[in-house]
Protein backbone atom coordinates (compact mmCIF):
# COMPACT_ATOMS: atom_id res chain seq x y z
CA UNK A 1 0.00 0.00 0.00
CA UNK A 2 1.20 3.31 -0.75
CA UNK A 3 1.16 4.54 3.41
CA UNK A 4 3.30 1.59 3.95
CA UNK A 5 5.77 3.35 1.33
CA UNK A 6 5.46 6.46 2.90
CA UNK A 7 5.90 5.22 6.26
CA UNK A 8 9.08 3.26 5.07
CA UNK A 9 10.31 6.35 3.49
CA UNK A 10 10.05 8.83 6.61
CA UNK A 11 11.50 6.26 8.89
CA UNK A 12 15.02 5.96 6.65
CA UNK A 13 15.04 9.86 6.22
CA UNK A 14 14.16 9.98 9.98
CA UNK A 15 17.00 7.50 10.91
CA UNK A 16 19.68 9.17 8.28
CA UNK A 17 18.81 12.69 9.81
CA UNK A 18 19.46 11.37 13.49
CA UNK A 19 22.27 9.25 13.14
CA UNK A 20 23.90 10.63 10.06
CA UNK A 21 27.30 8.44 10.57
CA UNK A 22 25.50 5.71 10.14
CA UNK A 23 25.79 4.22 6.84
CA UNK A 24 22.78 3.05 4.49
CA UNK A 25 23.86 -0.15 4.47
CA UNK A 26 23.18 -0.40 8.29
CA UNK A 27 19.94 1.55 8.74
CA UNK A 28 18.60 -0.90 6.15
CA UNK A 29 20.02 -3.87 8.00
CA UNK A 30 18.44 -2.47 11.34
CA UNK A 31 14.89 -2.08 9.39
CA UNK A 32 15.17 -5.63 8.56
CA UNK A 33 16.56 -7.52 11.22
CA UNK A 34 15.57 -4.92 14.46
CA UNK A 35 13.04 -3.35 16.43
CA UNK A 36 13.93 0.83 16.55
CA UNK A 37 13.55 1.84 19.77
CA UNK A 38 13.51 5.53 20.47
CA UNK A 39 14.98 6.32 23.74
CA UNK A 40 12.82 8.52 26.23
CA UNK A 41 13.94 10.00 29.83
CA UNK A 42 11.36 11.07 31.29
CA UNK A 43 11.70 13.99 33.97
CA UNK A 44 13.16 12.64 37.85
CA UNK A 45 10.59 13.75 39.98
CA UNK A 46 11.60 16.06 42.68
CA UNK A 47 10.12 14.66 45.69
CA UNK A 48 8.46 17.10 47.75
CA UNK A 49 9.82 16.95 51.33
CA UNK A 50 7.10 16.45 53.70
CA UNK A 51 6.69 18.70 56.35
CA UNK A 52 6.47 17.72 59.93
CA UNK A 53 3.71 19.20 61.90
CA UNK A 54 5.62 20.83 64.90
CA UNK A 55 3.56 20.50 68.13
CA UNK A 56 3.91 23.34 71.04
CA UNK A 57 7.28 22.79 73.06
CA UNK A 58 7.16 22.25 76.69
CA UNK A 59 7.91 26.22 77.47
CA UNK A 60 4.52 26.80 75.30
CA UNK A 61 2.59 24.32 77.46
CA UNK A 62 3.10 25.80 80.40
CA UNK A 63 2.72 29.25 78.96
CA UNK A 64 -1.11 28.35 77.85
CA UNK A 65 -1.63 26.16 80.74
CA UNK A 66 -3.09 23.42 78.50
CA UNK A 67 -2.69 20.61 80.74
CA UNK A 68 -4.09 22.84 83.74
CA UNK A 69 -7.54 21.69 85.72
CA UNK A 70 -9.20 25.06 86.40
CA UNK A 71 -9.85 25.32 90.33
CA UNK A 72 -13.79 25.25 89.49
CA UNK A 73 -13.38 21.75 88.00
CA UNK A 74 -11.44 20.40 90.91
CA UNK A 75 -14.48 18.49 92.34
CA UNK A 76 -14.78 14.64 92.81
CA UNK A 77 -18.48 14.73 92.07
CA UNK A 78 -17.88 15.40 88.46
CA UNK A 79 -15.33 12.75 87.98
CA UNK A 80 -17.21 9.60 89.19
CA UNK A 81 -18.55 9.27 85.78
CA UNK A 82 -15.32 9.04 84.89
CA UNK A 83 -14.29 6.75 87.12
CA UNK A 84 -17.53 4.43 86.11
CA UNK A 85 -16.39 4.47 82.23
CA UNK A 86 -12.65 3.27 83.28
CA UNK A 87 -14.46 0.40 85.41
CA UNK A 88 -16.48 -0.63 81.80
CA UNK A 89 -13.02 0.22 79.99
CA UNK A 90 -11.05 -2.61 82.62
CA UNK A 91 -13.89 -5.16 82.82
CA UNK A 92 -13.84 -5.54 78.66
CA UNK A 93 -10.28 -5.70 78.34
CA UNK A 94 -9.81 -8.18 80.99
CA UNK A 95 -13.18 -10.00 79.50
CA UNK A 96 -14.56 -9.86 83.02
CA UNK A 97 -12.98 -9.73 85.92
CA UNK A 98 -14.21 -13.27 87.02
CA UNK A 99 -13.30 -15.54 90.08
CA UNK A 100 -11.41 -17.87 88.11
CA UNK A 101 -9.38 -15.57 85.91
CA UNK A 102 -5.46 -15.68 86.85
CA UNK A 103 -4.27 -13.06 88.63
CA UNK A 104 -1.11 -12.37 87.08
CA UNK A 105 -3.06 -11.90 83.59
CA UNK A 106 -5.24 -9.86 85.09
CA UNK A 107 -2.11 -8.03 86.75
CA UNK A 108 0.08 -7.84 83.61
CA UNK A 109 -3.01 -5.70 81.73
CA UNK A 110 -3.35 -3.40 84.25
CA UNK A 111 -0.16 -2.38 84.33
CA UNK A 112 -0.33 -1.59 80.31
CA UNK A 113 -4.17 0.01 80.90
CA UNK A 114 -4.87 3.24 81.00
CA UNK A 115 -5.10 4.62 84.56
CA UNK A 116 -6.68 7.78 83.82
CA UNK A 117 -10.42 7.49 85.85
CA UNK A 118 -8.89 4.62 88.31
CA UNK A 119 -9.44 5.20 92.05
CA UNK A 120 -6.20 4.57 93.41
CA UNK A 121 -4.52 4.95 97.21
CA UNK A 122 -0.92 5.58 98.23
CA UNK A 123 -0.59 2.25 100.78
CA UNK A 124 3.33 2.80 101.03
CA UNK A 125 5.73 5.82 100.94
CA UNK A 126 8.62 7.26 101.57
CA UNK A 127 6.60 9.76 102.61
CA UNK A 128 4.62 9.90 105.32
CA UNK A 129 1.93 12.45 104.32
CA UNK A 130 1.25 10.33 101.08
CA UNK A 131 0.21 7.49 102.37
CA UNK A 132 -3.73 7.44 102.55
CA UNK A 133 -4.21 9.71 99.93
CA UNK A 134 -7.30 8.17 97.97
CA UNK A 135 -8.46 9.48 94.78
CA UNK A 136 -9.52 9.13 91.29
CA UNK A 137 -6.27 9.62 88.48
CA UNK A 138 -6.60 13.03 86.72
CA UNK A 139 -4.04 12.85 84.90
CA UNK A 140 -0.78 10.59 84.19
CA UNK A 141 2.54 11.87 83.41
CA UNK A 142 6.07 10.77 83.41
CA UNK A 143 6.85 11.09 87.37
CA UNK A 144 3.59 12.01 88.58
CA UNK A 145 0.23 10.98 89.11
CA UNK A 146 -2.89 14.45 89.76
CA UNK A 147 -5.64 12.40 91.70
CA UNK A 148 -8.90 14.05 92.76
CA UNK A 149 -9.59 13.56 96.59
CA UNK A 150 -13.46 13.13 97.84
CA UNK A 151 -12.51 16.26 99.57
CA UNK A 152 -12.50 17.99 96.16
CA UNK A 153 -8.45 18.69 96.88
CA UNK A 154 -6.44 18.09 94.10
CA UNK A 155 -3.11 15.76 95.31
CA UNK A 156 0.23 15.34 93.20
CA UNK A 157 1.43 12.43 94.04
CA UNK A 158 4.90 11.26 92.91
CA UNK A 159 5.59 8.13 91.38
CA UNK A 160 9.12 7.12 92.67
CA UNK A 161 9.21 5.67 96.52
CA UNK A 162 5.57 5.21 96.53
CA UNK A 163 3.09 1.78 96.13
CA UNK A 164 -0.13 2.67 94.69
CA UNK A 165 -3.56 -0.05 95.35
CA UNK A 166 -6.12 -0.21 93.04
CA UNK A 167 -9.49 -2.32 93.76
CA UNK A 168 -11.68 -3.11 91.04
CA UNK A 169 -14.71 -5.90 91.67
CA UNK A 170 -12.07 -7.86 94.61
CA UNK A 171 -9.57 -7.89 92.76
CA UNK A 172 -6.89 -5.49 94.22
CA UNK A 173 -3.42 -4.60 92.36
CA UNK A 174 -0.16 -2.90 93.54
CA UNK A 175 2.29 -0.74 91.46
CA UNK A 176 5.53 0.30 92.48
CA UNK A 177 5.09 4.05 91.24
CA UNK A 178 9.30 2.95 90.77
CA UNK A 179 8.87 1.04 88.27
CA UNK A 180 5.81 3.10 86.53
CA UNK A 181 8.38 5.69 85.86
CA UNK A 182 6.67 5.75 82.29
CA UNK A 183 4.23 8.29 80.14
CA UNK A 184 0.63 6.71 80.26
CA UNK A 185 1.29 6.46 76.12
CA UNK A 186 4.71 4.11 76.90
CA UNK A 187 3.61 1.89 78.36
CA UNK A 188 1.55 -0.44 76.10
CA UNK A 189 4.36 -1.38 74.65
CA UNK A 190 6.65 -1.75 77.66
CA UNK A 191 7.22 -5.32 79.65
CA UNK A 192 7.42 -5.40 83.38
CA UNK A 193 7.97 -7.65 85.72
CA UNK A 194 4.95 -8.87 87.84
CA UNK A 195 7.35 -9.74 91.06
CA UNK A 196 7.22 -6.72 93.48
CA UNK A 197 10.45 -5.62 95.55
CA UNK A 198 10.39 -4.99 99.13
CA UNK A 199 12.13 -1.91 99.13
CA UNK A 200 10.38 1.20 97.87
Amino acid sequence: PQGSEKAKTFVHAFLKRSMPQMKDEAIQDMLTRKAVILEHYPKKKTKQKRRKTKGFTAKQRRELRLFEIEPEQQRYAIFLPLHELWKQYIRDLCHGLKPDAQPHMIQGKLLKADLHGAIVTVTKSKCPSYVGITGIILQEFKHVFKIITKEDKLKVVPKLNNVFSLELDGFISYIYGSKFLLRASERSAKKFKLKGTIDL
